[in-house]
């Protein structure tokens, strides 16, 4: 079931994030670290109702935040449009991969951009995120280009996806 967020969900997202860097870690992309994201972005994105997680038997098993902020970084690429939601941090516990659940949490993430009659995406990830990558290709986000962003020594690459 997905839901928004409350400030309780912080430790359970903690939890996802530190197992989704020692994962990270190991092939390789620095894109989260100890110092990005902290329980501090979580519990503003929840103050603004921006974070959505996924339950599964009491058990929270992904997040995604998603809103209408766009890192000035964006600012120098040439986008399909201009009115947009902005899909920024999310992830599967390690342990419910493989079932569906990101294409679940980008599928939601387009169902709120339509409610919000903003029927267009925008997001990034690290050029080494591999995983991320993929599954925004296979979800139909096209590659727009690449920033350089939060200091990181490798791009981003930057995706956008036009809802019909």
């Amino acid at each position: 079931m997905m839901r928004k967020a409350v400030v309780e969900d912080v430790p359970q997202i903690m939890d996802i994030v530190q197992k989704t860097i020692l994962e990270m870690h190991s092939y390789g992309n620095y894109q989260w670290d100890e110092n990005y994201p902290q329980a501090d972005d979580f519990t503003m994105d929840i103050k603004a109702g921006n974070l959505y997680v996924r339950e599964e038997k009491g058990n929270l098993v992904a997040f995604i935040c998603i809103n209408r902020v766009e890192p000035e970084e964006y600012s120098h690429l040439h986008w399909s449009s201009r009115e947009g939601m902005v899909i920024h941090r999310m992830s599967v516990h390690p342990d419910y991969r493989r079932r569906g659940l990101a294409v679940e949490l980008l599928q939601f993430a387009e169902t709120l951009a339509r409610s919000n009659d903003l029927p267009y995406l925008k997001t990034d990830t690290n050029s080494k995120n591999e995983k991320m990558n993929s599954l925004f290709r296979k979800c139909g986000f096209q590659f727009i280009g690449q920033i350089n962003f939060m200091s990181k020594e490798t791009p981003f690459f930057c995706y956008d996806k036009v809802l019909e």
